[in-house]
């Protein structure tokens, strides 16, 4: 593991092999970030990271069947809470017949 100076700048050179192994070139990006126990952890940045992520949910999961699926969860869940809400008529027919009507003018 090589040991680096920092300039006063507070700028550090990455030795060649590790740039190398990352594919760092000058003028990239790179991604800082504080580990644990004083750790810091550097990644190189993509030149365009919308092209480096096409395609990473390959081989995964289909979200466009998932997002089907959820639908149709949706819509018989809907229907249930909906035949909940409206229900049927409680009085039987046989009592229906029998009933007098409230209404005097009948």
């Amino acid at each position: 593991m090589p040991v680096v100076g920092t300039s006063p700048k507070g700028q550090v050179i990455i030795p060649a092999a590790l740039r190398k192994k990352i594919g760092l070139k000058a003028g990239a990006k790179v991604l800082v970030t504080l580990g644990e126990q004083d750790t810091v952890i550097l990644r190189a940045v993509p030149a365009d990271p919308v092209e480096a992520a096409c395609g990473f949910l390959k081989g995964g999961p289909s979200l466009t069947r998932a997002l089907g699926r959820e639908r149709r969860e949706d819509r018989i869940r809907e229907a249930a809470k909906h035949a909940r809400l409206v229900r049927p008529d409680r009085v039987s027919r046989r009592g229906a017949r029998g009933r007098k009507r409230s209404d005097p003018a009948v």
